[in-house]
């Protein structure tokens, strides 16, 4: 049983040092390409680490260093394709820079976004890239703040006095979908989100009421939210249409009540575009593939993550000054979805 627990354990440096006849700190040299070390010892150094099949631990190595090669990504959730695909761009961009990217879901609490942060305090990650629950003025911040930790504060933020932030330009795609939705006529426009105090539901809604009230004083925007859940949001969104309210479009702030309100036309025997147009903030594969595909805002998740990172690099290579707001543009898609109000029977009964 011994022979084979020493058989199991991890070669270290001071395997390898014994091995080839040499310091600890000559094997630390050789690995670092130190060149003044001698080419008999370097080659001793080289044929032991083959032969005991040595790897650098990263963790001690850092640990001497006082900071680890990792980089900690703290999501609301991981479910939605927008998130999922920020954490694989990360991931590649940090591995790219001989990094290890560890992802953790806040699952849309503060209380668990904190406690992670302070695991990720723990384990003395270089940087972390952070997506808060709510806005740059949370406990999550504050805690990196008060604990000098090096970030990058993404997606629902808009500026900071203390870390770089990158987001993308929600109010101006906000804006572009009130063109879009006034353009062809519709004059009771209904919104739906979730979490009104994410900074993201307000900049989306502000520019969306903002531009359509400028250019239709008389249009009529309805507004539904629900605070933390998709739930909540469906039965108010099912109680709103049994009051007998008829929008002529809805545009959803985020991508589960996108399919909420596909799920409350289905029920009730609607049809986009004839019975009613509906747009969405962010976009996915069923949205497209679907009849008639979705309209939707599609967020620039690689430009995001390209610079988060860049911005998070700097700060970890001791980079000083202001912090800077990025804001990256998104493109709207106008698919079938939407039509001008009035096309069709735009009469169909609760089921």
């Amino acid at each position: 049983m011994a022979h084979r627990q020493d058989q199991q354990r991890r070669a270290s440096i001071h395997d390898v040092a014994s091995r080839a006849g040499v310091s600890a700190a000559t094997v630390s040299k050789v690995m670092a390409g130190v060149a003044t070390v001698k080419p008999e010892n370097a080659q001793r150094v080289f044929d032991a680490i083959e032969q005991l099949g040595y790897r650098v631990d990263p963790l001690a190595s850092d640990m001497r260093r006082a900071k680890r090669r990792i980089i900690g990504a703290i999501m609301p959730e991981f479910e939605s394709e927008f998130f999922g695909q920020m954490v694989t761009q990360l991931e590649s961009l940090a591995e790219q820079r001989g990094y290890t990217l560890v992802a953790a879901s806040s699952r849309e609490s503060e209380a668990r976004e904190t406690e992670i942060l302070a695991r990720m305090h723990d384990w003395r990650v270089a940087g972390v890239v952070l997506a808060p629950v709510r806005n740059e003025h949370g406990p999550a911040a504050a805690f990196m703040k008060a604990n000098g930790m090096t970030g990058v504060l993404i997606d629902r933020v808009l500026s900071d006095d203390a870390f770089d932030t990158v987001s993308a330009d929600s109010a101006a795609a906000s804006a572009e979908v009130a063109r879009e939705l006034i353009g062809k006529g519709h004059r009771h426009i209904l919104v739906v989100g979730l979490g009104e105090q994410a900074a993201t539901v307000r900049t989306r809604l502000d520019g969306f009421r903002t531009t359509a009230l400028n250019l239709a004083p008389d249009v009529r925007i309805d507004v539904v939210l629900a605070e933390s859940h998709v739930e909540p949001l469906r039965a108010q969104l099912r109680d709103y249409f049994a009051e007998g309210e008829r929008p002529t479009a809805v545009y959803s702030l985020f991508l589960k009540g996108t399919l909420v309100a596909l799920s409350e036309f289905r029920r009730r025997g609607w049809h986009c575009p004839n019975d009613i147009s509906l747009v969405g903030f962010d976009d996915a594969e069923w949205m497209q593939v679907t009849w008639p595909a979705i309209a939707a805002v599609v967020q620039p998740v690689r430009q995001i993550a390209g610079h988060a990172m860049e911005a998070l690099f700097a700060r970890i290579e001791g980079e000083e000054g202001p912090p800077t707001a990025r804001l990256e543009p998104c493109r709207v898609f106008m698919r079938e979805s939407v039509g001008s109000p009035g096309n069709g029977p735009h009469s169909a009964k609760p089921q």
